[in-house]
């Protein structure tokens, strides 16, 4: 039995974490996951949530209580975003590689400075070496579903791993939408009680969790975790046609939207897929052949799926809501043009949507139009910060004093 629930995404980041019957929350807020801290601390006063709910003084300190309770042998929770995330970095490798598998939902905002609170992607992209997975979702119901997924998945003995299910701040987060929630016991068959495995804390049974580990060992480990992220995809893949079984939703490790007969494709991850979608249905009715991937899971990188995709098609654009600083283009498209190195395709790289800045209809359009023109020829560049305004040095300018 389903029911239809008015949530935002941190509602119902809320509704998934409840579902899972987590049994100890560490809570610190930021802008804008707070009202996830706030919301599951008031479900447990209620009583409608039965955990432990630790106010800690940081996020360093949130994921450091989920992570050793979870190596108790209970499920655990925390959230985070941008500056918070930053600074759960130390832990995030502990937690990790210790083969936990906590679930965090990541309110995704920009990292300061200059300083915001609105949404981008720098602040996850920044920790995708760190040995979690990633989801990226596009809404709001994708929020509850991911959620509920990256517990099946994290916590498979074949996996072991700790997952950030993404939200785009305020765009998502924030953003009320028409959810569909199914009952506790259809959750409950599905994800099942916490069995702690691998390393533990345990005074009747003591062992060593992450001690000094020598140079004899430690490759060895590392790839361990490779192994299991590897692994995790054909994993992902198992548990959403049991997903889909159970719930009746399809979810995608990546989507291929209008994409078989596409003469273009732009791939992108995160809420700017909808709008996307919107321009891709537009740009059809016009006769032009576009097409979308959407990418679902960026940790691991999904290669088999979006290659497949991507298969023959000889123009490539890809939209990263990070800047990708130091580099020839952002985390999305540096992970395309390795994946498409071999095959005869023109890869673009654009960047936008920072700092809160919103993802058009006539961005996307431009981009796609772009794209078109340089498969015909009627183009060799293309506009890189697409959303960039005219004359950007000369805001803020710093000049040498004199």
């Amino acid at each position: 039995m389903m029911v239809f629930k008015m949530l935002d995404g941190n509602e119902a980041a809320v509704e998934a974490m409840k579902l899972a019957r987590v049994q100890v929350i560490s809570a610190y807020p930021i802008t804008p996951q707070s009202s996830i801290s706030e919301k599951l601390s008031d479900l447990v006063a209620a009583g409608e949530l039965k955990a432990e709910y630790v106010r800690v003084e940081s996020e360093h300190t949130a994921l450091s209580v989920a992570t050793t309770a979870g190596l108790t042998g209970v499920r655990a929770a925390t959230a985070t975003a941008s500056n918070g995330l930053a600074l759960m970095h130390e832990i995030l490798s502990m937690t990790s590689g210790n083969r936990v598998p906590i679930v965090m939902p990541v309110v995704n905002r920009g990292v300061a400075a200059p300083w915001t609170l609105w949404c981008e992607h720098g602040d996850a992209m920044a920790q995708r070496d760190m040995g979690w997975l990633q989801f990226y979702c596009q809404n709001v119901q994708e929020v509850l579903d991911l959620t509920l997924l990256a517990y099946r998945v994290a916590e498979d003995e074949r996996v072991l791993t700790p997952a950030m299910v993404c939200l785009d701040g305020f765009f998502l987060s924030h953003s009320m939408q028409k959810t569909q929630v199914p009952e506790q016991r259809l959750v409950d068959d599905f994800i099942g009680p916490y069995i702690r495995k691998n390393t533990y804390i345990d005074p009747d049974d003591p062992m060593f969790c992450c001690d000094l580990t020598g140079s004899d060992e430690f490759t060895e480990m590392r790839y361990q975790q490779k192994y299991a992220m590897d692994n995790s995809i054909d994993v992902i893949e198992e548990i959403e046609n049991e997903f889909e079984i159970r719930f009746g939703r399809k979810l995608h490790i990546v989507e291929g939207y209008k994409t078989e007969d596409a003469d273009v494709v732009l791939v992108a991850l995160g809420s700017m897929c909808g709008t996307a979608k919107y321009v891709v249905d537009k740009m059809r009715q016009e006769g032009k052949k576009v097409g979308l991937a959407k990418v679902t899971v960026f940790r691991p990188f999904p290669v088999k799926q979006l290659k497949e995709v991507l298969k023959g098609k000889k123009v490539i654009g890809v939209f990263d809501r990070s800047a990708g600083l130091g580099g020839q283009g952002g985390p999305v498209w540096s992970e395309t043009s390795a994946l498409m190195m071999n095959e005869n395709c023109d890869i673009r790289n654009y960047v936008g949507g920072l700092g809160g800045r919103d993802v058009t209809i006539d961005n996307i359009e431009k981009i796609y139009n772009e794209l078109l023109e340089i498969k015909e020829g009627k183009r060799t560049v293309h506009t890189e910060w697409i959303d960039l305004k005219e004359n950007p040095m000369e805001l803020r300018q710093v000049t040498k004093n004199v």
